[in-house]
């Protein structure tokens, strides 16, 4: 009787123990998760809101972030990391709750995600990864190989197979320009055909994805087709050429925005690949407003399907939505 009395306490007390240890894992994974500044202000920070991709980040993300019930403070970082750093040292000083952030370079946004993280302070990613895990709460961001090889055979169907063409590049520090690049040359270079006869980077911008287009036309004036690593140089490599009298080009961009839409309407662009923004910075927001409320996301790394955007599904695309 006495061994059996013993052996109940005994197993009483590692009872208790493993509850009690039980109790402070899981008080310490709730102790882990970043307490916000204190404040109710959410900072949205993005590149610049003249591209209408960006622009959408913000819209969108305000809109629900005040619908949840949080002031928004919004900026645009114009891809100087230097000049991101600074939004995020406000935000710090402001004691921000959270931050949203399309950031200005993989590597370049380290710092300053990392400056957030040690005040506190929550950073949800969007649209680009920094390379770096663990100091942000999420990186949400559009499946830019999933994107880019699904636009890209349309655009080789488009070209009957072979050609000589052009590519024009993003921001050459930002992950996402080599992400869709090599997933396009994953398709195309599977065709003997094709032969690429420039390469450059047009930085993402319009104006200067018209003017590298102008100088590559007059250097190929057999030039086939073109494709490009977003919408923004893709609606400027589509100008060019209609100036230039070359609307038999196949471009194809990447994004889904409303100006690419009405290209492929009108004939002049090939297709796109629809990254769902307003969905991924949605899910953002909601991510914060739950994460401030106790509950951190199931992983960091998220990826959200594109949808490959021609003209026999361009009617169901609106404001970077596509509705089945």
């Amino acid at each position: 009787m006495k061994k059996l009395v013993v052996g109940i306490l005994a197993a009483a007390m590692v009872g208790t123990l493993f509850s009690g240890s039980v109790m402070a894992e899981s008080v310490a994974e709730e102790a882990a998760l970043l307490p916000g500044g204190g404040s109710n202000i959410i900072y949205i920070i993005t590149p610049s809101t003249s591209n209408p991709f960006f622009n959408t980040e913000q819209v969108v993300g305000s809109a629900k972030a005040e619908e949840l019930g949080y002031e928004v403070k919004c900026f645009s970082h114009d891809d100087d990391a230097a000049k991101q750093l600074e939004y995020f040292e406000a935000a710090i000083t402001d004691k921000a709750a959270a931050i949203i952030c399309d950031n200005a370079g993989a590597d370049a946004s380290v710092e300053a995600v990392q400056k957030a993280y040690d005040a506190g302070i929550p950073t949800f990613l969007i649209d680009r990864e920094i390379n770096e895990s663990g100091i942000a709460i999420s990186q949400i961001v559009a499946d830019n190989a999933q994107g880019a090889a699904a636009i890209a055979e349309c655009w080789v169907e488009a070209m009957d197979y072979g050609g000589k063409y052009a590519e024009l590049l993003g921001l050459e520090s930002d992950t996402n320009c080599w992400v869709r690049s090599e997933n396009y040359h994953a398709v195309i270079d599977e065709y003997e055909d094709f032969e690429m006869v420039a390469q450059q980077s047009a930085n993402w911008d319009q104006t200067e994805a018209y003017e590298k287009t102008e100088a590559i036309l007059q250097a190929n004036p057999d030039l086939n087709g073109i494709i490009c690593g977003n919408d923004t140089m893709a609606c400027g490599a589509v100008q060019a050429c209609i100036d230039a009298g070359r609307d038999d080009i196949k471009i194809i961009g990447l994004d889904g925005s409303d100006e690419a839409a009405n290209y492929i309407k009108s004939g002049n662009l090939v297709g796109t690949a629809l990254q769902q923004i307003a969905k991924i910075t949605e899910t953002a927001v909601e991510q914060a407003d739950a994460y401030l409320k106790g509950t951190a996301p199931a992983e960091e790394k998220q990826l959200v399907e594109c949808v490959a955007i021609t003209a026999d599904n361009v009617d169901k695309l609106s404001a970077f939505v596509y509705t089945e």
